[in-house]
């Protein structure tokens, strides 16, 4: 299984650098599996009823994104006088310790034990260094640091984005969910990012049925596969949860017949982690699930998903669960008809053995 199998041409206008709106009125491509030869489906995310129902479970990840991204500059008095240099930091993850790993430009231009100062009277100690992270700690904590931070940080928008356009203001509600309750993203779990309370309303109104979890998106998502023989890639690892309650809603939906749908890759990646003995578990931890053609699916039933970038890993589970000829016939629908692509784009509702329209 190589790389370039999972490798396609991407016109850069299709890349989206701003949401739909309102958020459910984002296009949505419907795929069957292609065993059932049902064409595929051009619609928008506010029609989701005319393929879900009772009997159905959406499962969504509750994480919520961090404006992680800041810009300080450290202070220093030497035999020059007084200097100064700009730095830009970007939050990882919370270390065991009570620290922060992130990325700190320029590194090389502070020392262990300096401090960096930003707005909001938010300061960063930079404990250590190692293989090209820091680790910070700061000045303060709990809710103090989180009203320091949403003042002072801004969205740490993916690289295709931030490649394109600053954060701005406007960043800090579009990329961040209306399930937002669990503070710890540094990446928004974008498939949620269509949904808004009329067309939650109307789901629940359709008999659609709402699972919570929580899975702390990172940086890491965005890292590229650097291994030809896919299969040898190492993933990197998020903190997750799926409380007893979760547990147990997804396991009655599953004994009754009921279709399993998560909200996102984030979303089945961890319900396939606190899954892995055969049956959906309480589950807390860390995952590193790498999910990729020949993966055995014990409790999702389909996928609500966003479109991916060539040669990434989740362009390899979207192909697990739909199969690769017919993923790779979705992403040509998508470009050929001008869907919009990665975390402010369009989105998909993917589902291998799908009942009848309704």
């Amino acid at each position: 299984m190589k790389l370039s199998d999972f490798d396609f041409h991407l016109p850069e206008a299709l890349i989206a650098t701003r949401p739909a709106r309102p958020r459910s009125s984002a296009r949505l491509l419907v795929a069957e599996g292609a065993e059932t030869g049902a064409p595929l489906a051009d619609a928008q995310v506010f029609e989701l009823t005319r393929w879900l129902g009772a009997g159905d479970r959406l499962v969504i990840n509750d994480t919520k994104v961090i404006p992680a991204r800041l810009f300080g500059a450290r202070h220093r008095t030497g035999e020059a006088g007084a200097t100064s240099s700009q730095i830009e930091v970007t939050l990882l993850s919370p270390t065991a310790t009570g620290g922060w790993s992130a990325l700190v430009k320029p590194l090389r231009k502070i020392r262990d034990g300096e401090e960096i100062v930003f707005e909001a009277g938010l300061v960063a100690t930079l404990l250590s260094r190692a293989d090209g992270q820091a680790e910070l700690r700061f000045n303060l904590e709990g809710e103090a640091f989180e009203a320091a931070l949403n003042e002072a940080g801004a969205m740490p928008l993916p690289p295709y984005i931030a490649a394109k356009r600053a954060a701005d203001a406007q960043d800090k509600t579009d990329y961040q969910t209306v399930f937002a309750r669990q503070t710890g993203a540094v990446a928004a779990p974008t498939a949620s990012l269509h949904f808004d309370d009329i067309l939650l309303e109307a789901l629940k109104e359709a008999g659609v049925a709402f699972t919570f979890v929580t899975l702390h998106v990172g940086a890491g998502t965005f890292l590229p596969v650097k291994v030809d023989d896919v299969t040898t890639h190492k993933m990197h690892a998020e903190w997750g949860e799926v409380t007893e309650q979760a547990a147990a809603e997804i396991a009655a939906t599953k004994a009754a017949g009921g279709r399993v749908i998560p909200v996102g890759t984030t979303a089945l990646r961890l319900l396939e982690s606190a899954a892995r003995g055969g049956a959906i578990k309480p589950w807390e931890g860390e995952t590193d699930i790498f999910i990729y053609p020949g993966f055995e699916f014990q409790v999702a039933d389909g996928l609500m998903t966003n479109f991916h970038l060539p040669k990434s890993t989740l362009m390899m589970l979207v192909s697990a669960l739909m199969g690769r000829e017919r993923v790779m016939e979705i992403y040509k629908h998508a470009i050929d008809t001008g869907y919009r692509f990665f975390s402010y784009g369009d989105s998909s509702l993917l589902l291998p053995k799908a009942r009848a329209n309704r």
